[in-house]
C-alpha cells in the first residue's frame, strides 16, 4: 500500500510519496540531513555608513559540504518598505537584477567559496533598512541571514547674523545651525571674555524622514563693548570624525564719535574718530576756496605745502559712514612778519660781530672801549625792534606773543 508525506524543512515544502516498506528509510533520511545541517551557519552583520559613502553587506555560508544552488537577496528599506527580491547570483549565469536595475550595487562576494557580500555605494537615507541575505543548498533549502544598514547623516552647518546697531536692549547677535542631521547633532559656543554679556538658546526640531534640525543663538545688547569680539560655534555629530569650529566676528555698527585733529609733525594734520565701518574723510576751508596749490589731502591728513598767509583761515574735517557723521575744526594763522624779523635779526648780528671785533682791537690796543662804540649801543637799542617768535604759524587760534628784551647798558658789549 503506497501515500504520500508532506513535511517541511528550513522553509522549504517536500512532498515524496512511498510505500509502507520505505517509511523507515525515508525518517532516517530526514534524521541525517537535520543532522548535517546543524553546524551550518550565515554570517552577516551590522552594518553603519555615512551618507554619501560606500556600504559593503557581508553574507558568508560556513560548515556545509552542500551544493549552492543559487544566492538571492532580499530588501526592506525606507524607499521601499515592502519586502522586496532584488537580487540574485547564479552559478552558471551570474548576478542578475530583479525587480528594476540600481547600477549602485555590486556582487563582492564568491560564489565558489559560498560568499555572496554585496557592495552598495553613494549610500542615501532611503536606502536604510534590512537587507535578506538567502544561500539555497541541495537538498537541505534556503538558509538566511538579515543585515540590518544604518545611515549616519552629518549635519550641514552654517551661520547668520544680524546687522547690529548700538542700543540698549537685548538682540540676536548670531544664529548656527546643524541641519539635517542624523543623530541630532549637538552646538556649543564659545564666547571668551563675553561669557557674562550674552546668553544662549537652543531649539531642535525632528523632520518626518528622521533627520533632526538644531538652531542655537547668542543674544546680547549691542555696544561698543561687544564690537569686534570674536566667538565660535562648535558642532560635534556621530557622522562627523571631528568637530567643525565656526569662527565669527560680532560687528556692532555706528556713526563717527567724537573728532579730534592732531599736528602729526610740522605742518601735517590728522583727523581722528571712532566709527564702524571706518570713517571716509572729507576736508574744506569755511568760507573760502581750498588753496589746492599749498595744500595737500590724502584721506585723514591735511598737509601745509608753504607756511604762508594765504592759508589762514578755519578748515573743517567731516568724518562720515553710512550711519552718520561728525565734524572737526582747525583755526590755522600764519604771521607774514615773520620772514622780514628774520632778516633783522641776521642784519643786527652782523653789525654786532663786526663792531664787537674792532672794539676787541681798540681794547687790546688802548685799554679802553672807544666812545664811538658807546654812541652805536645806543643806535642800536633805539632802532631795536619787538621780534616775534620763530613759529612759523600759530593753529587753533594760537597768537605769536612778543618777547621784551632788557635795556642795553653803555659799555656792556
Amino acid at each position: 500500500m503506497e501515500g504520500c508525506l508532506c513535511y517541511a524543512f528550513n522553509d522549504t515544502l517536500w512532498t515524496q510519496c512511498f510505500s509502507r516498506s520505505s517509511t523507515m528509510l525515508l525518517l532516517v533520511s530526514i534524521l541525517i540531513l537535520s543532522t548535517v545541517t546543524e553546524g551550518l551557519k550565515v554570517i552577516g552583520g551590522n552594518i553603519t555608513v555615512v551618507q554619501g559613502e560606500t556600504a559593503i553587506l557581508p553574507c558568508k555560508l560556513v560548515d556545509t559540504a552542500e551544493p549552492l544552488t543559487q544566492i538571492s537577496w532580499q530588501k526592506m528599506t525606507r524607499g521601499k518598505p515592502q519586502n522586496d527580491n532584488f537580487y540574485t547570483i547564479l552559478a552558471k549565469n551570474g548576478p542578475q537584477f530583479v525587480n528594476g536595475r540600481d547600477d549602485r550595487f555590486a556582487f563582492v562576494g564568491n560564489f565558489n567559496e559560498n560568499n555572496g557580500s554585496l557592495k552598495l555605494s553613494n549610500t542615501t537615507l532611503m536606502d536604510e533598512g534590512t537587507y535578506t541575505c538567502i544561500f539555497t543548498l541541495f537538498p537541505s533549502g534556503n538558509h538566511k541571514t538579515e543585515i540590518p544598514l544604518n545611515l549616519l547623516v552629518p549635519p550641514v552647518i552654517s551661520l547668520k547674523d544680524n546687522p547690529l546697531t548700538l542700543g540698549d536692549e537685548e538682540v540676536s547677535l548670531v544664529t548656527c545651525t546643524a541641519a539635517g542631521s542624523r543623530p541630532p547633532a549637538e552646538v556649543v559656543w564659545i564666547t571668551g571674555t563675553l561669557e557674562e554679556s550674552v546668553r544662549r538658546t537652543t531649539n531642535s526640531t525632528l523632520h518626518a524622514n528622521g533627520t533632526t534640525t538644531t538652531v542655537s543663538s547668542l543674544f546680547g545688547i549691542p555696544t561698543k563693548e561687544i564690537n569686534s569680539h570674536s566667538v565660535q560655534c562648535v558642532v560635534t555629530s556621530a557622522a562627523r570624525s571631528d568637530k567643525e569650529t565656526l569662527n565669527f566676528n560680532i560687528q556692532v555698527f555706528f556713526p563717527p564719535m567724537g573728532v579730534n585733529i592732531i599736528e602729526k609733525s610740522e605742518g601735517v594734520f590728522e583727523c581722528l574718530t571712532e566709527a564702524n565701518p571706518p570713517s571716509n574723510f572729507t576736508w574744506q576751508r569755511i568760507s573760502q576756496p581750498m588753496p589746492q596749490s599749498a595744500v595737500k589731502v590724502e584721506g585723514a591728513t591735511l598737509q601745509l605745502l608753504s607756511m604762508t598767509s594765504n592759508l589762514n583761515g578755519l578748515y573743517q574735517c567731516e568724518a562720515s559712514n553710512h550711519y552718520g557723521s561728525e565734524h572737526g575744526h582747525l583755526y590755522v594763522h600764519v604771521n607774514s612778519a615773520s620772514c622780514t624779523a628774520c632778516w633783522t635779526i641776521l642784519i643786527i648780528l652782523l653789525i654786532l660781530i663786526a663792531f664787537g671785533a674792532a672794539a676787541a682791537c681798540y681794547y687790546y690796543k688802548y685799554g679802553k672801549f672807544p666812545s664811538a662804540l658807546s654812541r652805536m649801543v645806543e643806535w642800536i637799542r633805539r632802532e631795536r625792534q619787538p621780534v616775534p617768535t620763530d613759529s612759523p604759524g600759530h593753529v587753533q587760534g594760537v597768537a605769536s606773543g612778543e618777547e621784551e628784551l632788557p635795556p642795553l647798558q653803555e659799555g656792556s658789549l
